[in-house]
Parts: structure tokens; sequence; C-alpha cells
């Protein structure tokens, strides 16, 4: 009877050793399950802030997209701007030292003893008088006809200059720059060539040439320093 007794206890014992292992194998299984749920959730979260931060650093670069372009047309238009006031002062300077009666401009500074040639002074005034009126068609008309019928005159050189003031007014820059240079080319030694080459700096800055203006504008500089062009050209030069 002992041997039955104890052959019953032993396998008692092993059952309930089996039944420990199981109950260990499936508490470290449920422990695992535990884990890699917890780790798919993480996986998932952290899915979703990338997905966020991603979606936020796509709205930042597409908003300094947006800046970008706006700060480059609030230059251009500041550029065009500053442009238009240049053209607008220039004009008016112009008018302004246009208006006074022609022979206080003419006559005051320009005429010498040795020109008394009462036909050459009178039709330079005539044509002179046209543009102090605003009739700039018909100054540039008889300024042309002038300059043919006088090429060697002491006011031929002036003339060419009215010329291209008369376009210059009319904001006709590229024709301007045309008869300022003949200024230049035929009258190297007259009075009017500082003048002419001021206005061609300021033309060019109208047409937004700025780089032509500023070489213009420094040859001034540098060949008449102390003329009154000289002058406007140095304080213009000093906004480049």
């Amino acid at each position: 009877m002992q041997p039955v007794k104890a052959y019953i206890i032993f396998v008692f014992l092993i059952i309930i050793s089996g039944c420990a292992g199981n109950d260990a194998v499936l508490k470290e299984q449920r422990e695992m399950d535990t884990r890699i749920t917890l780790l798919t959730e993480g996986y998932t979260n952290v899915n979703a802030k990338l997905e966020e931060l991603t979606k936020e650093l796509n709205e930042l670069q597409e908003q300094v997209k947006i800046n970008s372009t706006a700060n480059e047309e609030i230059k251009r238009a500041i550029g065009k701007m500053k442009v238009e006031q240049n053209s607008i002062s220039t004009v008016k300077s112009t008018n302004t030292v246009s208006k006074p009666a022609p022979r206080k401009d003419v006559v005051n500074n320009e005429l010498t003893p040795a020109n008394k040639d009462k036909t050459d002074q009178d039709e330079y005034m005539k044509a002179y008088g046209l543009f102090s009126d605003n009739n700039f068609s018909g100054a540039i008309e008889a300024f042309s006809s002038f300059i043919k019928k006088h090429p060697a005159s002491v006011y031929a050189g002036n003339a060419q200059y009215w010329i291209g003031e008369c376009h210059y007014t009319r904001q006709d820059f590229p024709k301007a720059i045309e008869a300022f240079n003949r200024v230049l080319n035929s009258y190297p030694k007259g009075k009017k060539v500082p003048d002419a080459m001021l206005k061609i700096g300021f033309s060019c800055i109208s047409l937004n040439d700025q780089a032509k203006a500023k070489l213009v504008l420094q040859n001034l500089v540098d060949k008449y320093p102390n003329s009154q062009a000289a002058v406007k050209a140095r304080e213009r030069l000093s906004h480049f």
C-alpha cells in the first residue's frame, strides 16, 4: 500500500510542477504581449508626431517662400518708386532752371563783345523763347534750323543742348540721350558739355540703366570737378 501512495504523490507533484511551468510561460507570454503592445503604441505615436512635425515644417517652408516673394516684390516696387521719384525731381529741376526770362539766361552768360551778329542772336532767342513757353516741338524745329544755318555760331552747342532738354522734359529719354551726346561729340569745348553729361546720367537713371548712369556721372565729376553739374552729379552718386 505504501508504494502505491508514494507513486500517487509523485505523479501529483509532476502535475503541479507542469502547471507551475505553464503558468510561468503564460505569464512571460503576457508580459511579452504587453511590451509588444506598448512598443506598437509608441511607434504609432512617434509616426503621428513625425507627421505633425513634417506638416509644420512644410508650412514654415511655404511661409518662407511667400515672405521671400513678398520681399522681392516690395524691393522691386521701392526701386521703381525711387526711379520715378528721381525722374520727377530732375524734370522739376529742369523746368525750374529753364523758366527764367530767356535774355537773362542767354545774354548774360553766353554773349561776348566779340559776337554781336544780330541775326544770329535773334534767331537763337526766338528758338529759346519757344522752349520757355513749353512749345517743345516748335523749339526743337527752331533750334535744329538754327544749327543748320549757323553751324559755326557760338550758340550752336547751346542750341543742340536745348534740343536735348526738349526731349528730356517730354520724358523721351532715348532721344534726349542722343541729342545730349551730339553736344559732347560735336561741341566738345562748349559750355554746355558738363550739363549735357549730367542729363545723360539722369536719363539713364530714368531708363533704369544704373550702371551706365553711374559711369557717366563719375566721368563728369572727374573731368569737370568745379562745375555746377558736378555738384549735382556727386549728390546723385551718393545714392548708388
